[in-house]
């Protein structure tokens, strides 16, 4: 069995916990400061919990020792943290995080990695997956003029004024909210304003809105800066849900006061596990000369994974750290140091017992639909991915 270190065990990183304890072939340490939070995971198979606190250096290296994988499912902020005592155990490294400052530090970390340790933060849904979407319909086009990324994690039934309902990291949504975004606009990269760039879409007959927010594209500037003319990601909402955010960010100046911010959205905005995740990729460019668009869109549903509910953002944010752990261990992510999410092969992903959750037959359709039933059984008759020379390389 392999040993993991999972920092964080709040609503992903159980989710994080539970997904790789029902392979049966990963022994999870937990580590979080909250002994409440790590009581809920006790029981876990496989599974050791044990009271960490990030700031306290001797006790995360002595967590760490006989693991070959560290995942940081912390606030962004403690990552870098985790991401130096990792570099020192030896160990790979995995995150969540959409902070475009902390994946530059880790990126710097990583420039000292051991010849079979990786360093792969940004591994959830966007930034995370989406990139490796992009990346992949980018690759079936001889040049690429434009790169359009829109994802969004909704309540299946909104009812208040917000249209919204919490569903991941409250820091990581007011991040979003309110840092500079990245983007490539006529060739030339730039930083954008969160909350502009508003537009509205329509997906299987629903309305929403879409707007500039921080992280989303992960290293995908630097991937494609001068090889595409325009490249951008924004949110996906109900409409309304933006000016109601802008009120709060921009005219009661809460993106300077976010401790005042994220304490009225916890009080204020329950959360839900009845949601739907929205993932929307075009790609636009010249095929044998001839001006082609291709365009990748998915809905992943709430469901039930081994005899438990999880929310949609619960299952694409777990699902896509667990399948890049599980092809790291597997031999099948080549490289060392810094590895960017764009550099796993969309096919490898899909094919994944993770990655799995994100698989629809035809990427041109907008729906998948929930798994019904308890798919934890079916997890245990997998076996691990043997190493390939071929798969993970970039397509």
């Amino acid at each position: 069995m392999e040993r993991v270190l999972l920092f964080g065990a709040g609503k992903i990183g159980s989710a994080i916990c539970k997904f790789l304890s029902h392979t049966g072939d990963y022994e999870i340490v937990v580590a979080d400061v909250s002994e409440a939070a790590l009581a809920r995971l006790a029981e876990v198979p496989h599974t050791t919990v044990r009271v960490v606190d990030v700031d306290h250096g001797p006790a995360v290296e002595e967590a760490m020792q006989g693991c070959r994988a560290v995942i940081s499912a912390l606030t962004y902020t403690h990552n870098p943290r985790v991401a130096r005592a990792a570099l020192a155990a030896g160990a790979s490294y995995f995150d969540l995080t959409e902070d475009v400052r902390t994946t530059r530090e880790v990126m710097e970390l990583a420039a000292g990695a051991g010849s079979a340790q990786i360093f792969m933060p940004q591994c959830g849904l966007a930034p995370g997956f989406v990139s490796i979407v992009a990346n992949d319909l980018a690759h079936r086009l001889d040049e690429v003029e434009t790169i359009k990324m829109r994802v969004g994690a909704l309540p299946l039934y909104p009812s208040n004024s917000f249209k919204y309902n919490l569903t991941w990291s409250t820091d990581g949504l007011i991040n979003e909210y309110c840092n500079p975004c990245e983007a490539i606009h006529d060739g030339t990269y730039t930083e954008v304003l969160a909350l502009e760039g508003h537009e509205q879409l329509s997906i299987d007959g629903v309305g929403y809105e879409a707007f500039n927010t921080s992280g989303g594209l992960g290293t995908l500037c630097d991937t494609f800066r001068g090889r595409v003319q325009d490249l951008n990601y924004k949110t996906v909402r109900y409409p309304g849900h933006r000016d109601l955010v802008d009120f709060l960010v921009n005219e009661l100046k809460l993106r300077d006061r976010r401790e005042v911010l994220r304490d009225i959205l916890e009080n204020a905005v329950a959360m839900t596990l009845q949601d739907v995740v929205i993932v929307f990729c075009t790609v636009a460019g010249r095929r044998r000369g001839r001006l082609h668009q291709i365009t990748d869109a998915r809905k992943i549903y709430h469901s039930n994974v081994a005899g438990e509910m999880w929310s949609a953002i619960q299952i694409t944010t777990a699902a896509g750290v667990c399948a890049a752990v599980d092809l790291h261990l597997a031999g099948r992510l080549a490289g060392r140091g810094f590895v960017r999410q764009e550099e796993i092969a969309l096919d490898a992903f899909l094919a994944n017992r993770f990655g799995q959750f994100y698989a629809i037959d035809n990427p041109t359709e907008v729906t998948v639909r929930p798994v019904q039933g308890d798919v934890g059984s079916s997890w245990q008759t997998l076996s691990r991915v043997e190493p390939d020379d071929q798969a993970g390389k970039p397509s």
